[in-house]
């Protein structure tokens, strides 16, 4: 889908360009949608835990699943969609029996595709199937890491997964993913062969700041801009440096290079670390 450039008619115009050709213009589908109740980055107790959010457009939240699994389970892609919670876009998709539902949609997916999910669907753009039965080397994403789950990992706009090695019980399947980590996945979970779509997502320029701001994102200023009873890096005369170790949160905590992951359990399924081919420890 190419990014498409506006003529600078205005300032905030210079610049800015946006890539929605090809996706539908209709309203999403009402009873696939629900409220979306706004935060401001706080959590339940009302403490900010994600600075500089707020305000920005009302959404509605699509409600996406992951094609129903069966031996001849086909559904017929009706639209492409804009999705305001994601950076991919999304697939309207109805199935034999009408039954319509929101799906992540392929880069190479298109209108009037029919897309198959089950043990014996062809290796095609769109198809969803478990990894035992997907080839070395093809492209895949949204994989599940429960077999009786939806997926659960590569889901962003232009990433996508691919099969490195069936071991030899066929119990796993080994995954590079978009970091580089290499992983073991049980082969029954199931995955959606080729690329998610908009994969220009990271190339869109805004061009000016109330775009942004539609987006629920507020302005950031640096702590060292700031008062010292503002941001511990702020304070001094002219420009200095934080004058500090190593770079700190408003609230006074490591900012960079902190660990903060818990779940070590499945480190063991970790076959190398995305950490520049560290093994996980």
């Amino acid at each position: 889908m190419p990014i498409i450039h506006r003529r600078p008619l205005t300032p905030g115009q210079r610049g800015m360009s946006f890539n929605r050709r090809g996706l539908s213009k209709q309203r999403p589908e009402k009873s696939l949608t629900v409220p979306l109740q706004k935060h401001s980055g706080r959590d339940r107790f009302g403490h900010i835990s994600i600075r500089h959010r707020g305000g920005g457009n009302r959404r509605k939240y699509r409600l996406i699943s992951a094609l129903e699994k069966g031996p001849t389970a086909s559904a017929t892609v009706l639209s492409l969609e804009y999705d305001p919670n994601r950076s991919a876009n999304i697939a309207l998709v109805s199935y034999e029996g009408g039954q319509r539902a929101y799906i992540l949609a392929a880069q190479e997916v298109v209108v009037d595709q029919v897309v198959v999910a089950g043990p014996e669907a062809p290796i095609e753009a769109g198809n969803r199937l478990p990894l035992a039965k997907i080839p070395r080397g093809y492209a895949i994403f949204d994989i599940a890491l429960d077999p009786n789950r939806a997926g659960a990992m590569v889901r962003s706009a232009g990433t996508s997964a691919r099969i490195m090695a069936h071991e030899d019980d066929g119990k796993f399947a080994q995954v590079e993913l978009p970091s580089g980590e290499i992983r073991r996945i049980l082969a029954t979970c199931y995955a959606t062969i080729g690329t998610v779509s908009n994969s220009d997502h990271a190339a869109v320029s805004f061009g000016k700041a109330g775009r942004v701001r539609h987006l629920g994102r507020r302005p950031q200023v640096r702590g060292k801009a700031m008062n010292p009873n503002d941001h511990p890096h702020g304070g001094g005369e002219g420009s200095n440096s934080i004058g500090l170790k190593y770079p700190k949160t408003p609230w006074g905590k490591h900012a960079l290079g902190k660990k903060t992951r818990r779940n070590k359990r499945s480190n063991v399924f970790i076959l190398r670390s995305r950490h520049k081919g560290r093994r996980a420890s």
